[in-house]
């Protein structure tokens, strides 16, 4: 059997805003929660609706939070239905002072691309035209 991804887990700072910045900007919904058996404190994973059994993010509460420098490219990547979706999460980013990368075009397989910086300090970067997701060019 091949391995297959189902699934990240971070510790984050505040988990109430990082859940709300995932379920705002990415269209993830807590999926399940619970509490830990030793602090109490919740665990939420999140998952793009019809996906719930494919992908999630596990949130963990008491991170330290990510000091991520503007080099450190380190990020998760969702894809978008078209370059006009791209700007207008960077203009939601924006106007939340969440927009860490304003859309850019690069040389394939990147595309066309922006980022966003989670509560936490974790860039969220948002593309149209990589050859995976929504807007995948047909062929390679």
């Amino acid at each position: 059997m091949t391995p297959a991804l189902t699934h990240i887990a971070m510790h984050v700072r505040d988990l109430p805003a990082v859940v709300a910045f995932y379920r705002e900007f990415c269209g993830m919904r807590p999926v399940h929660e619970r509490a830990q058996s030793d602090s109490g404190k919740s665990i939420v994973w999140l998952a793009e609706p019809g996906r719930e059994k494919e992908f999630i993010i596990v949130l963990l509460p008491g991170g330290p939070g990510r000091d991520q420098a503007e080099t450190d490219f380190s990020h998760l990547g969702f894809a978008l239905e078209s370059r006009e979706a791209v700007d207008a999460i960077a203009r939601r980013g924006e106007s939340a002072g969440c927009l860490a990368w304003p859309p850019r075009e690069d040389d394939y397989p990147v595309g066309y691309y922006c980022g966003l910086r989670d509560p936490d300090g974790n860039f969220v970067e948002f593309s149209y035209g990589q050859p995976l997701g929504p807007g995948a060019p047909d062929g390679d």
